[in-house]
């Protein structure tokens, strides 16, 4: 798992203190393999080894997808850490609506390819999601 926190790091790099601030389960796991860990470690990994290279925007495509509901919190937790405290920006790519509301500022809904609206996450409107979320 550590070679898996150390792609991306320029050469002789540690990684950074934060990871493991951020994720405490990844220290005690680093001699592991990543394939070991459980869906939600693998997430916390990947978003890890996200952050290793220090990025301004990271970008989440459903990390909620198959995890368990207090990694998905604790996920949550995390990400309203990284925009508000670290200055990172999150673009966060998401079906579950409800986490969405609970980490997102601001949302853009799109429909084949083109941005149909968006506004702060508070201007959501069941209507807006009915017309362009519903199946």
């Amino acid at each position: 798992m550590e070679e898996n926190l150390r792609v991306g790091l320029r050469s002789g790099a540690g990684i950074p203190p934060a990871i493991f601030e951020l994720f405490p389960v990844l220290k005690s796991m680093l001699h592991r393999r990543g394939g070991d860990l459980s869906g939600g470690q693998q997430q916390q990994l990947a978003i890890g080894r996200a952050l290793a290279c220090e990025p301004r925007l990271l970008i989440l495509d459903e990390p909620t997808e198959g995890i368990q509901p207090n990694i998905v919190r604790e996920i949550g937790e995390i990400i309203r850490r990284l925009t508000r405290e670290a200055g990172i920006g999150v673009l966060l790519v998401e079906q579950k609506l409800a986490f969405a509301r609970r980490v997102a500022e601001s949302f853009c809904l799109m429909d084949k390819g083109r941005v149909v609206t968006s506004g702060a996450i508070e201007a959501l409107s069941q209507e807006m999601v009915s017309q362009h979320l519903s199946v």
